[in-house]
């Protein structure tokens, strides 16, 4: 009897137990957050192609679809149905970041990227990929600002996801925003993909 009894309380338990909240990473805004933060650096918008939606390999960064959830007909369904997460880049330490970024694109990075001696980086990071086209007395500067940028990709990328309130999307922001640079790339430029360097 005692038995019987004590089920209701285990299935209350088990209840609670079941209920869980599931966060998705926003694909779609981070994208486009992704689009408006990498043209607002590069400038001079010319029209571009779109980054993959769904490419191969992208670790689950594609859309992920809500799967149905049976406690959502109870109200206490995932955090999904409730509110739908959103990425902002419009605090002052990621406008200070864009700012610097766009400032050194604009003087040092850009004519560099014209002549083929940078590349984006499949990681979304900036190399040297030719340094025979760097004239020796703008090695050191081109170096020093591609580092500078480097910095300012992993600190842009980590302070995104703390601003929008989730650090473990860091690796998410830092994967769209690297196919975003790739994507607006201007003719001409250099890129890596899967290891191997394209020109677009």
């Amino acid at each position: 009897m005692r038995r019987l009894m004590g089920m209701p309380i285990l299935f209350a338990l088990a209840l609670c137990a079941c209920v869980t909240i599931n966060v998705y990473f926003p694909a779609a805004e981070a994208r486009e957050a992704a689009r408006e933060f990498v043209e607002n650096v590069i400038g001079d918008e010319v029209e571009q192609e779109s980054p993959e939606s769904t490419p191969p390999g992208d670790g689950g960064m594609a859309l992920r679809q809500p799967r149905f959830d049976p406690w959502m007909l109870l109200g206490i369904g995932s955090a999904q149905a409730q509110s739908q997460p959103d990425i902002s880049i419009r605090t002052p330490a990621i406008q200070a970041i864009q700012s610097r970024m766009e400032s050194r694109f604009n003087s040092t990075l850009r004519p560099h990227f014209d002549s083929g001696a940078l590349g984006f980086a499949g990681d979304g990071t900036v190399v040297v990929r030719d340094a025979s086209k760097l004239a020796i007395k703008d090695r050191v500067a081109v170096n020093a600002a591609v580092a500078d940028d480097n910095r300012d990709r992993k600190a842009v990328y980590r302070e995104i996801a703390v601003a929008n309130g989730h650090p473990e999307w860091e690796s998410q922001i830092r994967d769209v925003f690297a196919r975003q640079w790739i994507a607006s790339a201007r003719p001409g430029w250099w890129y890596q993909q899967g290891g191997a360097w394209k020109q677009k």
